[in-house]
C-alpha cells in the first residue's frame, strides 16, 4: 500500500513539475530578458525616473483608469525592435489632470510589448511585461512573473486580448 501511494505523488509530482516547466512565461529566461528591456527603457528614458512623460488618457480594464502610451524602436541585446510602453495609473483621485501634475503618486504598472524577430511567430513576435514602478515584475495569481508570452493559449491575458487587435498586427493604438 505504501509503494502505491510514494508512486503515485511521484508520478503526481512529475506531472506538477512538467507543467511548470513548460510555463511559456515567467521562467528565468523570460525574467533575465525583461531585466535587459527595462534598462533598455529607462536608457531610452521610456521608464524610470526623468522618462519622457505621453498624454494621459482614459483608459479601460485591465490596464488602468487613465493611462500613456509611447511608441519607440529600442535595442535589447542584440535585438532592435518596436516598443509599446504603456502606463497605467489608478487609485483615490486619479483623472487625466491629477496624473498629469503628479503621474508618480498614480504609476500602478508598465506594461510594455516588444518586438522580437523570430521570438514567438505565432503572435507576431511580442514579449510581454508587467512590470511595476520600480522595473520590478507584477506576478499573476499563482505568482509567475508576468514577462514572456504572458498566457499564451489561454483564454483571457496579453495575448488574448491583443490577438483582437484591428488589422492583426496584436496593436490598438496604431496598424503595424
Amino acid at each position: 500500500m505504501k509503494k502505491k501511494h510514494f508512486l503515485v505523488f511521484a508520478i503526481a509530482g512529475v506531472l506538477v513539475a512538467s507543467t511548470a516547466w513548460a510555463a511559456p512565461f515567467g521562467g528565468s529566461d523570460d525574467v533575465k530578458y525583461s531585466q535587459a528591456l527595462w534598462k533598455a527603457l529607462v536608457k531610452a528614458k521610456l521608464a524610470g525616473s526623468g522618462s519622457i512623460k505621453g498624454t494621459p488618457y482614459t483608459g479601460q480594464h485591465p490596464h488602468g483608469a487613465i493611462l500613456d502610451t509611447l511608441d519607440s524602436t529600442i535595442k535589447v541585446k542584440r535585438t532592435t525592435g518596436a516598443v509599446i510602453v504603456k502606463r497605467n495609473y489608478g487609485g483615490p483621485g486619479v483623472s487625466k489632470q491629477a496624473v498629469a501634475d503628479n503621474p508618480d503618486k498614480f504609476l500602478k504598472a508598465v506594461t510594455v510589448m516588444f518586438k522580437r524577430k523570430g521570438y514567438d511567430p505565432e503572435d507576431k513576435d511580442w514579449f510581454w511585461v508587467k512590470f511595476k514602478p520600480d522595473g520590478s515584475l507584477h506576478v499573476n495569481p499563482k505568482n509567475m512573473k508576468l514577462a514572456g508570452m504572458v498566457a499564451k493559449g489561454k483564454p483571457k491575458g496579453c495575448i488574448a486580448c491583443h490577438k483582437g487587435a484591428p488589422g492583426g498586427d496584436f496593436v490598438f493604438n496604431n496598424n503595424r
